[in-house]
This record gives structure tokens, C-alpha cells and sequence, in this order.
């Protein structure tokens, strides 16, 4: 049977569509990867054998090389190529996830010590963002600009887009001061609340703007110069 002439809830990407990504069965997922049948077997049926070669196992299957999926009745290249990609997708997910730092920032001096060697000795400005998930770990940081030897930069609307597109709930920013000395300046306290502004239209909280200068640093939060030995 095609799949056209199944019951639209037997049909992967109207099912999809109708009640979630979550609703569909192993076969199913596999089907819309899969997309066409061959010989009379649908593409839910042909991702059933698939499966089944793999002794039912999403594990097993994830291992299989090309020329093993080929080997199902209706598995080309193409589609095996299919899989294979979306299983890897799978995995670089999860390595993104291994990456996230499983310490929740609760003081300006620990992001400090996880930024000054990008920061400390340079001679020009330079301003990152830290970007924070509801329990305040890390789950990613960039540098955002670069300047001269007094000012930098940042662009505000595409920090606000790398938060929205990484979940961010919280953000920090992040700039040296060549000078040593760690005091904000007018511009300083200007971007900050433009950032704290445009961060909270979009529910994300700018959480700190700290100013590393060697050897101390200033936390907006903290509004006070800690100096760090």
C-alpha cells in the first residue's frame, strides 16, 4: 500500500504535522527520512525493515555503513545517506550538550577565571558574551567584537539573535580595558543598559557586564573593582 492511500494518522509527515515529532514511532521518523517506497512497500514499511536489520535498535542501526542499509530492499544510497546524516546529527547534538560547563555562575570572579586568558595582556578591546541556561551554566560564548586600544563595539541585535538561537535565559557581557583600569566609562554604561534593554524584551536577562584589566576587574552587578591575586 502507499503511503497516499493510508489514513492520514498513518501517514508520517501529516502525522508530524498534526500532533508533533514526538507522536511518531521509531519507523515512522525513519519513513520520513526514508520519504518514497519501492516495489509495492511503503516508506513506513521499508524503514520497518531497515529497523529490523538492526535488530530493532535505533543503536544498532546508527553504526550501520552504508552498504549494510543497502542491503534492505528499498534502501539506496540516497536514503541511506539520509540516515546516516540524521544520526550524526544526533551526535554532534549531544556533543554540544557534553560541552556545556556543569557549574552555575554565581559570582562575577568566576567568570573572571574563565576569561582572562582570553583577555588579560591584550592591547587592543576586546567584548565577548557568555551565554547562561536557566540554571546558569555556560552553554556557549563568543567573542562579539573587536576594537582599538579604547573602545570596541558590540552589535546588539546580533547578541540578542545568538541568545534566541542557542535558548539562552541569561547573558553576560564581557570586555577588557587595555589601560588597567577597570572602571566603566560613558559608553560603557550606555551599552550596557541598551543591551539589558533589548535582552529583557525578549525575557533573557543581561545577568553582568564585567571589565576585566589584568589583574582586577569590574562587575556591573556588583557595581565595585575586585581584585584578583
Amino acid at each position: 500500500m502507499k503511503i497516499k492511500e493510508l489514513g492520514e494518522d498513518d501517514r508520517p509527515r501529516e502525522k508530524m504535522a498534526a500532533k508533533g515529532v514526538r507522536a511518531l514511532s521509531n519507523a515512522e521518523l525513519i519513513a520520513v527520512l526514508v520519504r518514497t517506497g519501492y516495489g509495492g512497500s511503503n516508506a513506513v514499511d521499508i524503514a520497518r525493515n531497515l529497523l529490523k536489520s538492526a535488530d530493532d535498535s535505533l543503536a544498532g542501526l546508527s553504526v550501520m555503513s552504508s552498504r549494510q542499509m543497502c542491503a534492505t530492499c528499498g534502501i539506496g544510497p540516497d536514503k541511506a545517506a539520509s540516515v546516516m546524516a540524521a544520526f550524526e546529527l544526533g551526535r554532534r547534538r549531544e556533543a554540544e550538550e557534553s560541552r556545556v560547563e556543569k557549574i552555575s555562575i554565581t559570582d562575577p570572579a568566576m567568570i573572571y577565571r574563565n576569561m582572562v586568558h582570553h583577555m588579560k595582556g591584550l592591547s587592543h578591546e576586546e567584548c565577548w558574551v557568555i551565554y547562561l541556561n536557566r540554571a546558569n551554566y555556560i552553554i556557549g560564548k563568543e567573542q562579539v567584537s573587536r576594537g582599538g586600544t579604547s573602545a570596541t563595539v558590540m552589535d546588539v541585535k546580533i547578541i540578542i539573535r545568538s541568545a534566541l538561537e542557542k535558548l539562552a535565559s541569561g547573558i553576560i557581557l564581557v570586555h577588557n580595558h587595555p589601560s588597567g583600569n577597570p572602571m566603566p566609562g560613558t559608553s560603557d554604561i550606555r551599552q550596557t543598559g541598551i543591551l539589558k534593554k533589548a535582552a529583557a524584551t525578549f525575557d533573557i536577562s543581561l545577568v553582568d557586564h564585567i571589565i576585566i584589566a589584568d589583574d582586577r576587574f569590574y562587575s556591573f552587578a556588583n557595581e565595585q573593582v575586585e581584585v584578583m591575586h
